[in-house]
């Protein structure tokens, strides 16, 4: 029987059944057997637009115990898993790079995806209403949805953000049945969906994971556009303690986008990395060296000279190397803060030949929590560091001077813990910060007041704190600058100095 007719028997039976009087309608053949030929159909690359509209009709007028109350649930899932596949994006080379946005293929991708939707939508309408059922209920319903929620949730996580293959209406139609989805869970969030209501149930990330096992390996990762959008898209609402078992499963595809050539695959890597790094126990991270593996993963990323990956790895290291260093004193090894050395040493030696002013403000930025975490042992880079220092405060980098606000934190927080070094300093720190507090107020460019101000105040609270480690040398040196100037804005910030006790 073909679909369009069984369509037309199915709606004859309705759910009462055939009316007093009324001729009976044709035989249908099962579920299952029809449900499994358009399975194999799509699966072999045989199904179409029409046929999916017909499946469409199908599931919707189909009563639920025809429907459910013969059909295995390793049926319908073959058939969830088909149509999936049919409205997944078109594969491509491992090593091809993507086709463009507008590619008529990724167009098609999008009206194919938002037809399976809606078939989805009615399929979980239909499973939603036969729970109540008592004939069905939760012991029939219970197995199918077990078997249809990996792939149904890997269909909507493919289609439900802005891609090359989404559409308005495929977007939409896959927010609509991710809704669906976490309620036929009985869960309230798609975190719970994934991880389980408590530390005991067992989400379903593992199904997930297992599905694009096959597509996550060195081979074949980049054959389906989506997968690591999928992979990237589902890993932050899986949090600790949940993670931690799914750590051999999550971490070397990380590994393997963040080392690909590409730079936003490697962004995308790392922040996936990162996200493990917050989530996973250190102890987890330290075993079979897996942190180590990591930081060689993320230094070499240090060598890019693109501003959005550097910002990445370095907030990654940042949260990285207390675990490292935890572990080397375990390990009651000598220097513990051996890598944060390291990393610092690099980035110094960057930011001195570094001119672009993307990278400036993101060495900038990261550059105070690297003193803090060496404290002291700053002392080790105080010759780079002055130089990085003095070099980025003579050099404006803009209206929100952003480069300039990280250096100064960066010298409050060097001066704060290096104070003893300070003093052979003074000339030098003294006469750079003079000349950008001249420099600021007699700035016409675009600078906001605001900016400046936090500016003068961030270089006034330096020459305060170069004071009291110099026991007072500051005041004296600034004694004859305060009664030869006449910029009321310079005056304010040397009398904030001289006053200061």
């Amino acid at each position: 029987m073909e679909l369009s007719g069984l369509v037309r028997a199915l709606r004859l039976r309705g759910p009462q059944g055939p009316q007093d009087g009324a001729q009976p309608p044709p035989a249908v053949p099962p579920a299952e057997q029809v449900l499994l030929q358009i399975g194999r159909l799509f699966s072999g690359g045989g199904g179409g637009a029409a046929v999916l509209r017909d499946l469409g009709a199908l599931v919707e007028a189909a009563d639920g115990r025809w429907l459910f109350g013969g059909l295995s649930p390793a049926a319908l899932g073959e058939l969830v898993a088909a149509l999936s596949g049919y409205a997944a994006p078109p594969e491509q080379e491992q090593d091809a790079a993507d086709p463009p946005s507008q590619d008529s293929a990724y167009t098609a991708t999008a009206e194919r995806a938002a037809d399976v939707g809606s078939v989805f939508l009615h399929l979980f309408g239909k499973l939603e209403a036969a729970k109540a059922q008592e004939s069905l209920g939760a012991p029939v319903v219970g197995p199918v949805l077990r078997r249809v929620m990996g792939p149904t949730y890997i269909f909507t996580a493919t289609h439900i953000v802005e891609r090359p293959w989404t559409s308005t209406r495929s977007r939409l139609v896959a927010q609509e049945l991710l809704v669906l989805l976490v309620q036929a869970a009985d869960c309230g969030s798609v975190a719970e969906f994934l991880r389980g209501k408590n530390e005991n149930e067992e989400g379903r990330f593992a199904v997930v994971m297992r599905l694009l096992k096959q597509e996550l390996t060195k081979d074949t990762w980049k054959r389906n556009p989506a997968t690591k959008f999928v992979f990237s898209w589902t890993l932050p609402h899986v949090t600790r303690p949940w993670l931690s078992p799914y750590l051999e499963r999550v971490l070397p595809p990380s590994l393997l986008i963040s080392d690909d050539y590409r730079e936003e695959n490697k962004i995308l890597g790392v922040q996936c990395l990162h996200h493990i790094i917050l989530n996973v126990p250190a102890a987890d991270l330290c075993q079979f060296n897996r942190a180590q593996v990591v930081y060689h993963a993320l230094y070499n990323h240090l060598y890019s000279r693109e501003a959005l990956l550097i910002q990445a790895v370095l907030l990654c290291l940042l949260d990285l190397l207390p675990i490292l260093e935890r572990a080397q004193r375990q390990q009651k090894q000598p220097r513990p803060t051996a890598a944060c050395d390291e990393v610092l040493q690099l980035v110094l030696t960057h930011m001195e030949a570094e001119h672009r002013l993307a990278l400036r403000r993101v060495y900038a930025r990261a550059l105070p929590a690297f003193v803090l975490r060496l404290g002291i042992q700053t002392a080790r880079h105080l010759k780079r560091l002055e130089r990085v220092i003095l070099g980025y405060l003579e050099i404006s980098d803009g209206p929100e001077e952003e480069a300039r606000l990280g250096i100064l934190e960066t010298l409050q927080c060097t001066i704060e813990h290096a104070w003893p070094r300070m003093p052979c300093r003074l000339p030098v720190l003294l006469k750079a910060l003079l000349k950008m507090i001249w420099d600021v107020h007699t700035d016409q460019g675009p600078t906001p007041e605001p900016v400046k101000a936090v500016l003068l105040q961030g270089a006034t609270e330096c020459l305060i704190l170069l004071d009291r480690c110099s026991e007072g040398q500051v005041k004296v040196l600034l004694q004859g600058v305060s009664s030869s100037c006449e910029e009321n804005r310079v005056r304010e910030c040397i009398r904030k100095v001289l006053e200061n006790t």
